[in-house]
């Protein structure tokens, strides 16, 4: 939660005292296992770009 915080920090303060969070399920599995669901989540982080700095806050996979 830190690292989100951090985030927000940076962003103007009009919008840091107005925002939404929102929360979508992307995949699901109620066979999946520990590996599969780790494989899924490297994935859509790559997907998405959540690991540059720039567009989200994940800190691994180090972006390339």
């Amino acid at each position: 939660m830190a690292i989100i915080n951090e985030d927000f920090q940076n962003l103007p303060e009009s919008v840091r005292k107005d925002y939404t969070v929102r929360k979508q399920i992307l995949w699901e599995s109620k066979t999946a296992t520990d590996e599969e669901l780790s494989a899924k989540e490297v994935e859509f982080i790559r997907q998405y770009r959540s690991n540059d700095p720039a567009v989200g806050y994940n800190r691994w996979p180090k972006v390339k």
